[in-house]
């Protein structure tokens, strides 16, 4: 539940079978993200959903928020339960589609499915089946269910777009979602493949929320509305969790949508894609729009130079407007100045914001007031400097909170 870059599919599953095989054998354990019917009733879980729950199944209950609240199933709907772990969600359900429904618990880990089987075995309910499958490739028919719930689940699916896309397959013309999971205001940069136990421990398989919204938008559900949120690793026993969850600005979120008539085409999806506000605003989250603002003002500059001594070789005259020119290389340049300055809210180094500063004020000056070559070169120096700097801190920030600066227990 926290995000991991690194790691192959197979890890991912590994670590996720091993960590909820725990959860299911062993609640009683400590884990670094909350669990149990203490964690379910802070979620907003109601009384009247809860009371018939067996205690068995309670204590290993690990979802992140209440996804109820976005009130997608309906009396005699067929209602798949994404991840549905111990099986408290998938009983309640079971609840409200009634007799004339049906629910289907989807896990991947053998040991939660066991025990949700041997729930239903010592109980009266009969509307509920229990497959043993990934999230990536559902063993269900076409337009089969009527309404799909998740709780905590996503995050933890190396390949969040197929599982997405097997859901809009599953789901019948306007059938509904309800999910809670985990995101992140920023994603994580750093590799953590030194610590595969990391994708378990609840931040970094997440995804940045805005994201997550446009996964679901990409193929094809309408009215993606979120419905309530969690401060969600305030509840976290662990004081290291907490604080990574606090620097990545971790935390849950409750989500309904519907799905569209029809998947977009392939075209469409990679038009949205490739929208520059996406990636605009994902260079800031990674930390990059510094670096990138720099390296359009170094093209805007010394590209325009070059292809202005290039072009008339082969004969075609170009007339740059000087001011326009000088203009266009002056805003890149305050463009990554603010963001090597707000970088300083994440590392607190000073040495970057000074050596931005620095470079900034050299180019406007030979831009402006009194050109000269050697002070603009040394100005672009000293900004990329600073660029690089900056990220050099933000990682090792990054390391420090997740704790890879530490030796490995192993």
């Amino acid at each position: 539940m926290v995000a991991i870059l690194g790691y192959s599919r197979e890890q991912i599953v590994s670590a996720v079978q091993d960590m909820y095989t725990a959860v299911a054998d062993a609640p009683a354990s400590p884990f670094h993200f909350p669990t149990g019917g203490n964690t379910c009733e802070r979620l907003g879980y109601p009384t009247r959903l809860t009371a018939k729950l067996p205690a068995a199944l309670l204590e290993s209950f690990a979802g992140v928020g209440f996804p109820f609240r976005a009130d997608a199933i309906r009396p005699g709907d067929t209602v798949l339960d994404i991840g549905a772990g111990a099986g408290s969600d998938a009983l309640i359900a079971s609840q409200l589609v009634g007799p004339s429904g049906r629910v289907i618990a989807l896990d991947l880990t053998p040991a939660m499915t066991r025990k949700l089987k041997k729930t239903i075995e010592q109980s009266d309910t009969n509307n509920l089946d229990v497959v043993q499958a990934s999230a990536e490739q559902l063993p269900l028919p076409d337009g089969s269910i009527d309404a799909i719930t998740s709780n905590g689940a996503l995050n933890l699916v190396p390949d969040k777009r197929r599982a997405v896309t097997e859901m809009f397959r599953v789901l019948r013309s306007h059938g509904r979602v309800q999910l809670a999971d985990v995101v992140i205001h920023r994603p994580v940069s750093v590799d953590c493949h030194d610590d595969p136990r990391l994708w378990v421990e609840c931040v970094v398989g997440a995804t940045v929320k805005e994201d997550l919204i446009a996964l679901f938008e990409d193929a094809g559900f309408e009215e993606v509305t979120t419905v309530g949120s969690h401060d969600y690793f305030a509840l976290s026993p662990s004081a290291q969790t907490r604080e990574v969850a606090q620097s990545f600005g971790a935390h849950s979120v409750e989500i309904g949508m519907r799905r569209g008539e029809q998947a977009p085409s392939w075209l469409h999806q990679w038009l949205r894609r490739l929208d520059p506000r996406r990636w605009l605003l994902r260079l800031r989250r990674r930390g990059l729009l510094g670096a990138a603002a720099l390296g359009l003002a170094l093209l805007s500059c010394y590209g325009t130079l070059a292809l202005v001594s290039l072009l008339p070789l082969l004969g075609v005259g170009l007339v740059i407007h000087e001011g326009a020119w000088a203009g266009a290389i002056a805003g890149f340049v305050l463009l990554a100045l603010a963001a090597l300055l707000a970088g300083y809210r994440q590392h607190h180094a000073i040495v970057p914001p000074l050596l931005a500063t620095a470079g900034s004020a050299a180019i406007l000056y030979a831009l402006f007031i009194d050109y000269r070559a050697l002070v603009e070169l040394a100005g672009f120096l000293l900004l990329g400097g600073a660029a690089l700097w900056d990220l050099r801190q933000r990682r090792q920030q990054e390391i420090r909170v997740l704790g890879l600066d530490q030796p490995s227990a192993e």
